[in-house]
């Protein structure tokens, strides 16, 4: 996935935070168990598939909808669905509305 720069993930708060959202997505806590292995591009963002071209034939990065969880325990935050209901990488909205 990425290789050398990529870190160890733990991802039972996301896990936790789809149980809210289960009805309509039923497949999103077995998706985020997958997510074990991250590089984060900021404070605001956390990868957990390579972005590398995104959306151009034969990239892992295939985007198909945004899911939001609300009141987790890192505030509000936005998930990046891909093509096979992978997830992508995960957007710390709350922390992009305070910045300065």
């Amino acid at each position: 996935m990425f290789g050398l720069f990529s870190k160890t993930y733990d991802p039972s708060w996301l896990i936790e935070a789809a149980k809210h959202v289960e009805d309509e997505y039923p497949w999103l806590s077995k998706a985020l168990g997958n997510c074990t292995r991250s590089v984060s591009s900021s404070r605001y963002y956390v990868h957990f598939v390579s972005s590398w071209r995104a959306n151009k034939r034969g990239s892992p990065w295939q985007f198909q909808e945004n899911i939001i969880l609300e009141d987790t325990i890192h505030g509000d935050v936005i998930l990046d669905i891909l093509s096979e209901h992978r997830v992508g990488g995960v957007e710390f909205l709350s922390r992009l509305l305070e910045r300065p």
